[in-house]
């Protein structure tokens, strides 16, 4: 699953028939300027500066500026651009249209394992976890489609009082179905949905989207990167191990922790949160989240070695797991042998030391070779199964 952000997902209801005001996604607050000159209604409407970036509750953080002219636009631009939000920097803003309008609505899609589910509210807006009781949903199976009298009877029983607007409503979930359908979404929300005085048409004011980023392959018009879940831009490296895992059986993850001296190579996904956890929990800073799984060629794993291997100044590799059911030790540590090797040989892992426990398929051959790095300069210890998890953090952390 990949987050995409707003700006992404308004071309996607631009493009599957539901409206959106004008907007622009700036970096650069000098930029938005120049677009002013280019474009009417920059110059002409009042305007809405947001953060663009996955971070939430943006309106009670005051990232999000209304009522704007051109000129002011530009300036809350430059005040946001470069802020630190917790661990997130805000590197650029969409400025929208700002439509007036009275009620806010609600509507989203969010698949399950029997399909998705349509939800709907006739009260959104920042308050709508207040009002979860008044959203109404309907089931839709795979390769299922409601029809618009069900989708029309949804909007009444969700507050839509009024039999135009219900069926209004209707259409415009029929559209985003459509774009959930066949932008291999796994949820979008718009909240709110609005009606504008201007024209009476309704308008998506703000949007959150996930799509399948391993279906790009599908979509040649996919132009956007997705964000990471921990409210920044995914780094180069953490691009690169996902394409690789986008490309192969199995399943290679990895994610940065800046100032950490922990680095993590693990398999599993229970065991990769298990041994974060320990490291943390005994007074450690894990440099990195990442693990491996599900018997992926040992390239890949020789990739998110040498990646993982590079991380500044760390101190110590856990190359841990449980004991595994199908993935095969040897195999897996051949591209972590090799990894290993192919770091030292280009400069890294000078004073790191490496603590490896591992059980399964063939371990006793893997373990063997990757034992005999000690022969070639590396800090390593090894231990088998009979090793409990929670020691080898312990002999790290006290070494």
């Amino acid at each position: 699953m990949a987050k995409i952000l707003e700006g992404s997902a308004m071309k996607f209801f631009n493009k599957w028939g539901i409206p959106v005001p004008n907007y622009v996604v700036v970096m650069d607050p000098n930029r938005l300027a120049q677009l002013g000159e280019a474009n009417k209604w920059l110059r002409e409407s009042k305007l809405v500066v947001k953060a663009h970036e996955a971070i939430g509750g943006r309106f009670k953080l005051g990232l999000v500026k209304i009522g704007l002219n051109l000129e002011e636009a530009v300036e809350a631009a430059r005040e946001m651009i470069g802020k630190k939000v917790g661990t997130a920097e805000i590197r650029q803003v969409i400025v929208a249209e700002m439509l007036d309008h009275d009620a806010e609505y609600y509507i989203s899609m969010a698949g399950n394992p029997d399909g998705a589910e349509l939800l709907l509210s006739a009260k959104g807006g920042v308050d709508i976890e207040d009002n979860w009781d008044t959203v109404k949903r309907i089931p839709i199976g795979i390769d299922e489609t409601p029809s618009i009298e069900e989708l029309t009877k949804l909007a009444k029983s969700a507050g839509f009082d009024d039999n135009e607007i219900a069926e209004r409503v209707a259409k415009i979930a029929s559209r985003l179905i459509l774009c959930y359908d066949n932008e291999d979404a796994q949820s979008i929300e718009i909240n709110p949905l609005v009606i504008r005085k201007s024209d009476m048409r309704f308008a998506a004011l703000d949007a959150v989207m996930n799509v399948d980023w391993d279906a790009r392959f599908r979509h040649a018009d996919w132009d956007f990167k997705p964000v990471s879940e921990i409210g920044r831009p995914f780094t180069e490296a953490e691009q690169q191990i996902m394409e690789i895992d986008s490309r192969i059986k199995g399943s290679v993850k990895f994610v940065e922790v800046p100032g950490g001296e922990v680095a993590l190579l693990t398999a599993g996904g229970g065991a990769s949160v298990f041994y974060a956890d320990a490291v943390v929990a005994r007074g450690g800073t894990i440099a990195n989240y990442a693990e491996y799984s599900g018997a992926p060629p040992d390239w890949a794993v020789e990739a998110l070695t040498e990646t993982l291997c590079q991380l500044p100044n760390i101190k110590h590799i856990i190359v841990g797991g449980a004991i595994a059911n199908f993935t095969d030790v040897k195999a897996t540590f051949g591209g972590i042998i090799n990894g290993l090797r192919q770091s030292k040989a280009n400069g890294f892992l000078k004073g790191v030391k490496i603590w490896v426990r591992r059980g399964g398929p063939n371990e006793t051959e893997g373990l063997a070779a990757i034992s005999k790095l000690k022969d070639e300069g590396f800090d390593i210890h090894v231990y088998d199964r009979n090793m409990p998890m929670t020691d080898i953090v312990d002999l790290a952390l006290k070494a």
